[in-house]
């Protein structure tokens, strides 16, 4: 599986949203989403699980919180929480 990296951390509400919902529909079937952002996007979870994702939160590298996304029919991508 490959990532596809989406930094919103200079982006105000709702931008992060709209951009990681469009992303979102168009990963490729061998691809995950990484979302870069300064806050933990707290209401985008319940959205993802009922699009039939998943997602894990772990402390990015550039950025204070990255959100690994990826179709729950899907294995969970490589890396660590």
């Amino acid at each position: 599986m490959r990532a596809r990296v989406l930094d919103t951390s200079g982006l105000e509400p709702p931008q992060p949203m709209q951009q990681v919902l469009v992303a979102l529909g168009e990963l490729a079937a061998d691809e995950y989403l990484v979302m870069q952002h300064r806050r933990e996007p707290l209401p985008l979870y319940p959205m993802l699980a009922r699009l039939g994702f998943c997602h894990r939160v772990r402390r990015g590298r550039t950025t204070t919180f990255e959100v690994v996304i990826w179709r729950a029919t899907d294995p969970e991508p490589p890396g660590s929480p």
